[in-house]
């Protein structure tokens, strides 16, 4: 059975939520993302984008190059809220769906002939049915494999729809630039300019073990991209190996009352996180980088895994204070990992309460945004 391979990718997918839902917003430039000094870019809108703004932009730059632009918070809860949505309508659509992020999927249409008379039509039925009953546009790739369906996505954009067949594969490639190949950063570019590639096509036909000698084993991955191949199988959805969050902050922490303080908003979202996706952690890690931009890294491993933001915290402030920290702060993390999924039965009256309480809290969070509900000692100075 030959793979078929289906990419969806939302098109400005936070940007695009704020435009949806504020009228005022639509047809202007819209930037979601981390509004501190140091914050950058998570989305910007098609019409941010024509100033120059892109995701991982700092938004200083990207203030600079679009003062007029309407510069927005990222309300994580309520875009996962969304993305869920958009996750039920591509179950429909494919038995078998591999996420990449909240906005961006693989879904796996092979051996699907019999049901499915015309490639097109179906993926604009999905794309229909993401804009009827969420007003959100999907730009969509169909190939067959995972490397050219991605490939696929992103050559019409914003709602676009391209097919590649076999039979197109070598045209659609050859003109590429070498960077449009997974796994070709900025330093693997350079090696390949100063070798005379520039083009894809140039990859295809080139000599795979001179390539190795200057860029070592993934000489033989490029060359199998270049020629349209990827064995690779789309991958049902995985369980998540971790959940973390960090910051990095405007200006250097430097009280143990500021520590704390940024501890307790990082468990907050760690443990919302948790129990929306299902798990409790049994190991809790704490990420500490110093004003110097040294890094620090500890952990703990419980008995039993939670996912109660108060637990999270009173782990992450013991590890901080065994690490003893004299020198300013300048980020801050907390991840919670070796997860288990948390559907089992809780035996304590006190965890009972708990879990109903933080229930309460999550479904607040989740319909009006984090900034509706938090704890009393976060009020006061909010990132």
């Amino acid at each position: 059975m030959k793979q078929l391979v289906m990419h969806i990718d939302m098109d400005a997918f936070y940007a695009s939520i704020e435009q949806r839902d504020h009228e005022e917003y639509r047809g202007k430039p819209v930037i979601v993302g981390g509004l501190s000094g140091r914050g950058v870019v998570c989305t910007a809108s098609y019409e941010a984008r024509k100033f120059g703004v892109h995701s991982a932009m700092s938004m200083a730059e990207a203030k600079r190059r679009c003062p007029q632009g309407i510069f927005l918070s990222c309300n994580h809860a309520y875009y996962e809220s969304v993305s869920r949505e958009i996750f039920q309508i591509f179950h429909e659509f494919s038995p078998v769906v591999e996420p990449l992020s909240l906005d961006e999927a693989f879904l796996d249409v092979s051996g699907m002939e019999m049901l499915v008379q015309d490639w097109r039509v179906y993926a604009e039925k999905l794309k229909k049915r993401i804009a009827d009953e969420l007003g959100l546009v999907a730009s969509v790739g169909l190939a067959p494999n995972k490397f050219l369906a991605k490939l696929a996505s992103d050559m019409e954009k914003p709602d676009g729809l391209t097919i590649i067949e076999e039979q197109d594969i070598e045209r659609v490639l050859n003109d590429l630039p070498i960077t449009s190949l997974w796994g070709v950063g900025k330093k693997t570019a350079q090696q390949l300019y100063d070798l005379g590639f520039v083009k894809v096509g140039q990859i295809a036909k080139a000599d795979v073990v001179f390539l190795a000698k200057h860029i070592g084993n993934l000489a033989y991955q490029l060359v199998n991209l270049a020629n349209g191949h990827d064995g690779r199988s789309v991958e049902g959805t995985p369980k998540s190996q971790s959940i973390g969050n960090e910051v990095t902050f405007a200006h250097d922490l430097i009280t143990h009352e500021q520590i704390t303080e940024k501890f307790l908003a990082l468990a907050e979202k760690v443990g919302s996180r948790l129990r929306r996706e299902g798990f409790a952690a049994r190991t809790i890690s704490i990420k500490i980088r110093l004003a110097s931009f040294l890094t620090l890294t500890r952990s703990l491993t419980l008995v039993e895994a939670t996912n109660f933001d108060e637990d999270l915290y009173q782990i992450a402030v013991e590890l901080y204070e065994k690490c003893k920290v004299a020198e300013k702060i300048r980020l801050l993390g907390i991840t919670a990992s070796n997860l288990t999924i948390h559907e089992q039965p809780i035996l304590f009256a006190e965890n009972n309460k708990k879990k109903e309480l933080y229930h309460a809290v999550d479904a607040i969070r989740t319909r009006f945004g984090n900034h509706m509900i938090t704890k009393a000692k976060l009020l006061k100075n909010r990132d």
